[in-house]
C-alpha cells in the first residue's frame, strides 16, 4: 500500500455500514502539508517575508509520494507499521464480533463480514492519517527551527485545518510554543494568518 484517497471515515456495525462525513480522509490535506513543506523549507534572512503561490497545481499521487519522502526518508516504513498495526486491530474487531454474546449469530456474521470488506479502506485511511501527521510535525519543526513568525494561507477549510494541525503540533513537546489563528480580510480577500507568538 502507499497513499491514495478512500474518503471519510465508515462506520460498521450489524446492520451496515455508513460513513461519517464530518471525519474526511487526511489524504484530501496531503497536497496543502506538501505545498506549505516546499515554501518554507528553505534558507532564512532574517526580517525578510517570503510569498508562495499556493494555486499552484496539485501534485500526482506519484509526485506527491516523492516529495514526502524527500522530508520523511521513513515513510515506506511507516506506511508498513501502520498497515501491519491497523490490520491487527481490524483482526481483534473480527473477534470480539465473533465473541459478541449480544448479536445473533447471523448478525455476529454480518458483522464480521462488514469488518472484513472495510479492511482494506480502513487500512488505508490508517495510513493516510500516519503520513499526514508525519507531514505535519516535520512543518511544525521547520516553523520552530527556523523560527517563523507568522504564515498566511487562503481562507479555505482544508488550509484552516492543515494551520490547526500545525498549531497542536507546535503545542506538544518539551517546550511548547504558543500561536494564534486570526482570519481577516485583504484586498477583498479572506485570509488566514497563523502567529507563532514565542519564535
Amino acid at each position: 500500500m502507499e497513499i491514495k484517497y478512500v474518503g471519510p471515515k465508515p462506520i460498521i456495525s450489524h446492520t451496515g455500514i455508513d460513513f461519517d462525513n464530518n471525519k474526511e480522509d487526511k489524504f484530501v490535506y496531503l497536497n496543502i502539508v506538501v505545498q506549505l513543506l516546499k515554501s518554507l523549507n528553505h534558507n532564512y534572512i532574517k526580517d525578510k517575508i517570503y510569498t508562495y503561490q499556493t494555486d499552484t497545481s496539485r501534485l500526482s499521487i506519484g509526485d506527491l509520494y516523492q516529495e514526502l519522502k524527500k522530508y520523511c526518508p521513513k515513510i515506506s516504513s511507516l506506511i508498513e507499521e501502520k498497515r501491519q498495526t491497523t490490520q491487527e486491530e481490524i483482526d481483534h474487531d473480527i473477534k470480539r464480533a465473533e465473541e459478541n454474546t449480544i448479536l445473533t449469530d447471523e448478525d455476529k456474521k454480518t458483522l464480521e463480514n462488514n469488518i472484513k470488506i472495510m479492511s482494506d479502506y480502513m487500512i488505508q485511511r490508517s495510513i493516510n492519517k500516519t503520513i499526514y501527521y508525519c507531514a505535519v510535525d516535520l512543518l511544525a519543526d521547520v516553523v520552530r527551527n527556523e523560527k517563523i513568525g507568522f504564515i498566511i494561507v487562503p481562507m479555505f477549510q482544508k488550509f484552516a485545518h492543515v494551520l490547526h494541525s500545525v498549531q497542536g503540533s507546535l503545542r506538544k513537546g518539551k517546550n511548547p510554543i504558543d500561536t494564534k489563528l486570526e482570519i481577516y480580510q485583504e484586498d477583498g480577500k479572506l485570509l488566514t494568518k497563523l502567529i507563532i507568538k514565542d519564535n
